[in-house]
């Protein structure tokens, strides 16, 4: 049976639409393993953005670790299997849980989309820090494919201390390029506005956004007017907020990633191979 929480009920429909099951109805209240406790023989927790996995590792002596947190509490209410969206960091995704766990890229929905904006001229992919290279060069890789030629890379560099974020270089070519910018997650914007100021200041010609999970928290009204930036693609893992909508206008594309999502729940229903859909993403 698949269920969805009042926060992901849009998102829960179109995941049970496109796998082809009926969202069962529940009634929510503040208490965990309820699921398990009614005699579910397994439970699969589908939580398309993992909160709190971007602290993930200590930077400081005593600093938290919160990816860790969070999986050890979604282990003790009795869950099974997690299955997550374009976590933060991979590696640190596997190490954080003892159950079985998986993760789905976007890679793929994103390489589609864009494909179709940089059907002319030089294109580049762009990290907006050194963390998400990897990100940035399956995007890439996956664009080459669609575009049949060579797609160039940067990175922009980026530190973070105690909530400041500096670093100004660009490594890479971009001038006379069409660039795709791409992360996991827009929070406030101010990587992201930083990454595309720099990729014009490098002679861009244009300049698309693309992040999986569009949170848009307070503050992120800058970058979705700003003028540097072409088109922000996101995906309707996070609901979007109507003011979001408003401030980007059609500069704002929200892609689905429910159809991903849906695949997976048909592989765990037993039709078809999660592990082939993993490996084909």
């Amino acid at each position: 049976m698949l269920f969805a929480l009042p926060a992901t009920r849009e998102f829960g429909a179109a995941v049970a639409q496109s796998a082809g099951v009926e969202l069962g109805t529940l009634e929510a209240r503040s208490f965990a393993g309820a699921v398990r406790d009614a005699g579910a023989s397994g439970v699969c927790a589908i939580a398309p953005y993992l909160a709190y996995s971007r602290k993930d590792r200590r930077t400081k002596a005593r600093d938290p670790a919160n990816s860790r947190y969070v999986a050890q509490l979604i282990e003790a209410v009795g869950i099974d299997h997690v299955l997550s969206v374009e976590v933060h960091n991979p590696a640190a995704f596997d190490n954080a849980f003892r159950i079985s766990a998986d993760h789905l890229t976007t890679t793929a929905l994103f390489a589609r989309h864009f494909a179709r904006r940089l059907a002319q001229g030089m294109a580049a992919v762009v990290s907006p820090d050194l963390g998400g290279g990897k990100r940035a060069q399956l995007l890439r890789e996956a664009l080459e494919l669609h575009l049949g030629r060579a797609v160039d890379f940067g990175v922009v560099e980026k530190r973070r201390s105690q909530g400041v974020v500096s670093g100004h270089q660009l490594m890479g070519e971009l001038a006379g390029r069409a660039v795709v910018i791409i992360d996991d997650l827009i929070s406030t914007g101010t990587t992201l506005q930083r990454a595309a100021r720099a990729c014009r200041e490098a002679g861009a010609t244009a300049v698309y956004v693309g992040a999986t999970h569009a949170l848009f928290t307070s503050g992120s009204e800058a970058l979705l007017r700003d003028p540097l930036i072409d088109e922000i693609a996101v995906t309707d893992c996070v609901p979007i907020h109507p003011q979001a909508i408003a401030a980007a206008g059609e500069r704002l594309v929200v892609l689905p990633a429910s159809t991903l999502v849906g695949e997976a729940v048909r592989c765990l229903e037993g039709h078809g191979s999660l592990t082939q859909l993993l490996e084909l993403q």
